[in-house]
């Protein structure tokens, strides 16, 4: 039989209530806690995460603003107008691109879904900061307000240059600034007319085959063997692990036999004995499989991760991953073919060009970015975008070194139509082979150029089956740096 407790019954229930006040204190702090955190979230939300949720294409919300705004302007740095919404007498709204096909990748579309800055600009278009007394007044009226006008860092001279200089060609070229990451101009082609998609949009999209689509955008989107350009960096590699790298010599005799290959010169040229830098000048590819030989394929491939290979790029434009995938066991073949920048090696020109602004500033990649504000109608600033570094591709000392390299490619070797110009310009060349039999090659050059008043820009060119980089790339490098420098 249980006993009767002896303790007082006051005092069992006050301990009683003391446990039941520790619980609902407990329970309450943490519910003031839970709320606290999600009233945290929901600030930070709202001030660094909401435009980019409500700016995805993927929010159907941005459907409802076009029924309230008229779409904004998107306007090139030079102030022409590259896309505007025509509203007519009854009300209908056509988005118009008065230079056409010439923005067409960098400016996008806005019709059968969107594209390049329509797309990832779309929530600044569809906004409207005009006066406040204005938007209460339409709202009455039911009328729509004005958006909002996005002015790019695009310049109207270069685009046009660009786009003219690559011609009929299928291919791409980027313009940068290295100092800031702007984009001065972005051409891809083939290329289409945003004004007529809508109609030619089932014609467009029956072509299945993605790569040969005029919707890509090789600028950002086009993967190609990097081909003599990519010695680049298989220089820099030599460099880092030989700090005697200027005692290489190699005699060239036009060709070198592999294991299940064999490796030539462009044109089966015959450069005789060369250092290192003659070797980068003349882009001699048996002297440059001969270095690939001796590298260290794990600090190589260290090397290519480190400067955005397999890596995402920082872009708003969508983009193609560049790849690199030698290994440590991998055989003689792969390592001589990637050290030429053939083989499975595959880069944008976007990246090709990210890289030479790297070089050209001291090491420094600033991040690329096209929209410079966005403004109200009348003209008044409701964002400003402000260039951001990304990071340290190459030292101070890499930097310095490699623009020598390239320096002596437009003073000595294949990138001459630069040489004697009234601003000091440096590169590299390229032709990379792409077709099974190898009797066809792709014609690169990336390089950057610069005077004391004008500051640097850098440029890349990509020319599908042009043949060789000096005869069909650094022309269309020419004409754009010309026109920079006479602006």
């Amino acid at each position: 039989m249980k006993k009767p407790s002896t303790e007082p019954r006051s005092r069992i229930s006050t301990n009683t209530k003391k446990k039941k006040n520790r619980e609902f204190v407990v329970i309450t702090y943490l519910f003031v806690g839970m709320f606290m955190l999600m009233m945290g979230y929901f600030a930070y939300f709202q001030i660094f995460r909401s435009e980019d949720f409500i700016n995805s294409p993927y929010n159907t919300r941005q459907n409802t603003f076009a029924e309230h705004v008229v779409r904004g302007e998107i306007r090139s740095a030079d102030g022409k107008t590259l896309a505007q919404t025509i509203v007519g007498e009854d009300g209908s709204e056509t988005r118009y691109y008065p230079y056409g096909s010439m923005f067409a990748h960098a400016v996008g579309y806005d019709s059968n879904g969107k594209s390049g800055i329509e797309s990832f600009g779309n929530f600044s278009l569809l906004r409207s900061h005009a006066f406040f007394l204005e938007q209460v007044f339409h709202g009455i009226q039911d009328q729509k307000n004005q958006g909002d006008n996005i002015v790019t860092t695009l310049n109207y001279d270069l685009q046009e240059t660009a786009y003219q200089a690559l011609g009929e060609n299928r291919g791409a070229v980027v313009v940068l600034e290295p100092d800031t990451g702007k984009i001065l101009a972005m051409v891809s082609k083939p290329d289409f007319d945003p004004n007529t998609i809508e109609a030619q949009w089932d014609s467009i999209i029956s072509n299945t085959d993605s790569e040969n689509s005029i919707l890509v955008n090789r600028a950002t989107q086009g993967l190609y063997p990097p081909g003599s350009t990519f010695k680049i960096l298989t220089t820099l590699e030599y460099i880092r692990e030989n700090s005697n790298y200027q005692n290489y010599s190699y005699e060239c005799t036009g060709s070198i036999a592999m294991e299940n290959t064999e490796i030539h010169c462009y044109n089966h040229a015959v450069h005789g004995m060369e250092n290192l830098e003659t070797s980068f000048a003349k882009s001699c590819n048996t002297s440059y499989a001969n270095i690939g030989l001796g590298l260290d394929k794990k600090a190589f491939w260290q090397l290519c991760d480190s400067v955005l290979f397999g890596k995402d790029l920082p872009i708003s434009y969508p983009f193609n991953k560049s790849s690199f995938v030698l290994k440590e066991n991998s055989n003689t073949d792969e390592v001589t073919q990637t050290a030429i920048g053939q083989g499975e090696t595959l880069v944008t020109p976007m990246h090709m060009a990210m890289l030479t602004s790297a070089i050209a500033n001291k090491g420094i990649l600033m991040r690329p970015y096209v929209i410079d504000h966005t403004e109200n109608y009348k003209g008044v600033t409701v964002k400003n975008y402000r260039a951001s570094q990304y990071g340290s591709l190459f030292t101070q000392e890499e930097a310095a070194k490699l623009g020598e390299f390239m320096s002596l490619v437009v003073s000595e070797g294949t990138g001459s139509k630069l040489s004697g110009q009234s601003y000091q310009a440096a590169g590299k060349t390229g032709s990379a082979e792409f077709s099974s039999n190898k009797s066809e090659s792709h014609a690169w050059f990336t390089g950057y150029a610069s005077t004391e008043e004008k500051g640097t820009i850098a440029v890349t060119v990509i020319v599908e089956k042009g043949g060789s980089g000096s005869e069909a790339a650094v022309p269309i490098a020419k004409q754009v740096f010309d026109r920079f420098f006479t602006m």
